[in-house]
């Protein structure tokens, strides 16, 4: 089945305008089938995983069917965690950009209830939030059904592996008779099944299978280094390989802005693509790619999506992609039409080596440590280049109407070696002044086991209601918590930083000075919450 172009499918001005703003023209697999199902009104099964597009599958249709003018609660998508909630709600808003009356709440645990508690009250068309705390402003009379016209259950399975079975069948008793109800899950056990002979009408199953694994013609490396490493290291990874046009990937948009200045600043023909571009913007980025005025595009993986672009010889996963699926995306790019490629991973915490792990299970590849390019390497390369260069100059033609400016020199008492010596001192001094000087070698970080040992083996997580859109980096949390609250780097374990809230693994001894000093103190200036997280 050929995948449908979002034109032509029946939505509505406002939407079509908000996709093709973040820069899709063609639905995915599951978005094909499944959008034109959900618009007629049907109940679905989707079994996709992440990755594929599901969560547009479900959130345009769903939009289409929002009443602007009523300010009720009309549509709820209940997720396992309050990591996805956040995803997906922010998913919704972008497809909503261009209807302003419409209202997208997350609701989670761990968040001030009270702010939601506001937010319902001014009145929300669409509730995003994980079970627990659904019912618990069901409880509160906070938040009503009566109005609902679609339910979705996104990673149905895991939510049920979590024990939210009696919650999620609470609320599906409380909705109407009427609704739609439009299930996901990327497995079918038994009491999913259960789950849509109860609660589903005659829905169509709409199944989405993994067909795209690693190609063969891609060599695959990762290296293990610090964060600030990874600049040097990939500028001399593409002068090693002579990468004419490479794509690097980050996790985050503000990820490729910073990257995307830093490789300017080395004189790089470099451009970022992300969500946050008009797509008259990602078009003149794409075509300057595409016709080698830029040699390296930086991206996220959502902006990524449906780029077809020939002869990209590398890809860089400048961080770890959360999800397995999302690497076979991205070095996809390149070995295409028959040739060969190169993927550069890059590994700078712990946990990333259960991800590359995951990785390597999920695409059935080992893929191997990488050779550091030392600057004696690189030299060599510069000078073999050079050689080559000289050689072809010797071969063309018209070199003879240089010939004055060497008589006159030779006129002057310069012998022809002098002459040669500071031709190549003028055109590639710099080769040989490296040559002398300290060669670089990344920082080694210990991926170790992948967690981080407390001094009585045990590491509590912290939730903190902040997020990078509040500007929180790791740094700050790192910082406030050793400074404030007097707690040694070494009893500090992995920082998780998502858009508006973040995690810090802390040793259980030092969890509850962590949390009293904390709520006390602000974090760049505006009061937090730090909590054990659920």
């Amino acid at each position: 089945m050929n995948n449908l172009k979002f034109e032509q499918i029946a939505l509505s001005a406002n939407v079509q305008k908000a996709i093709s703003e973040m820069g899709f023209t063609e639905a995915t697999p599951i978005q094909t089938q499944a959008i034109p199902v959900v618009l007629e009104g049907n109940d679905i099964i989707g079994q996709a995983q992440t990755g594929t597009g599901k969560t547009a599958a479900f959130a345009i249709p769903t939009l289409e069917k929002i009443q602007s003018d009523y300010r009720g609660v009309q549509a709820i998508v209940l997720c396992p965690t309050r990591e996805l909630a956040v995803q997906v709600a922010d998913e919704f808003k972008k497809l909503a950009k261009f209807m302003p009356s419409v209202e997208i709440a997350a609701i989670y645990g761990g968040d001030s209830i009270e702010r939601q508690i506001r937010q319902l009250k001014k009145g929300v068309q669409i509730v995003v939030g994980t079970p627990g705390r659904v019912i618990d402003h069901l409880e509160r009379k906070t938040l009503k059904l009566d109005n609902i016209h679609t339910i979705v259950l996104d990673e149905a399975d895991e939510m049920l592996n979590m024990g939210f079975r009696e919650d999620i069948e609470l609320i599906l008793e409380k909705m109407p008779e009427d609704r739609q109800t439009l299930l996901f899950s990327a497995t079918m056990p038994k009491p999913i099944l259960e789950l849509t002979q109860r609660y589903q009408n005659n829905p169509t199953l709409i199944k989405v299978v993994k067909s795209e694994l690693t190609n063969a013609k891609v060599e695959q490396f990762y290296y293990s280094l610090k964060p600030n490493d990874r600049v040097e290291l990939m500028s001399r990874l593409i002068e090693m390989y002579d990468v004419q046009r490479s794509i690097v990937f980050c996790n985050t948009k503000r990820g490729v802005d910073e990257l995307v200045s830093d490789l300017q600043s080395r004189q790089m023909t470099v451009e970022g693509l992300h969500g946050d571009l008009s797509q008259a913007q990602r078009n003149q980025v794409m075509a300057k790619f595409k016709s080698n005025l830029v040699t390296v595009l930086v991206a996220t993986d959502v902006a990524a999506r449906g780029i077809d672009v020939d002869n990209v010889e590398a890809v860089f996963n400048y961080d770890v992609p959360f999800d397995p699926e999302y690497y076979v995306h991205r070095i996809g790019r390149t070995g295409r039409a028959g040739k060969s490629g190169k993927s550069f991973t890059f590994l700078t915490e712990r946990k990333d080596r259960f991800r590359l792990q995951d990785i390597e299970r999920y695409a059935k590849v080992k893929i191997q440590v990488g050779e550091i390019p030392t600057r004696k390497v690189l030299v060599n390369l510069r000078k073999a280049k050079l050689m080559i260069d000289i050689k072809t100059a010797i071969q063309s033609e018209g070199l003879d109407k240089y010939n004055h400016i060497i008589s006159d020199l030779q006129a002057e008492g310069f012998d022809n070696e002098q002459i040669i010596l500071a031709l190549l001192k003028m055109q590639a001094g710099h080769i040989l002044e490296t040559q002398n000087t300290q060669d670089w070698q990344p920082e080694a970080v210990n991926l170790g086991e992948g967690k981080t040992k407390a001094s009585n083996g045990k590491m509590v997580r912290i939730f903190i209601n902040a997020g990078n859109k509040e500007k929180i980096r790791k740094g700050d949390i790192l910082g406030a918590i050793t400074g404030e609250a007097g707690v040694a780097g070494h009893k500090i374990g992995a920082i998780d930083i998502f858009p508006k809230h973040s995690y810090v693994d802390i040793d259980a001894a030092e969890v509850n000075k962590v949390l009293k000093v904390m709520n006390q103190r602000k974090l760049k200036g505006k009061k937090v919450n730090f909590e054990i997280a659920r």
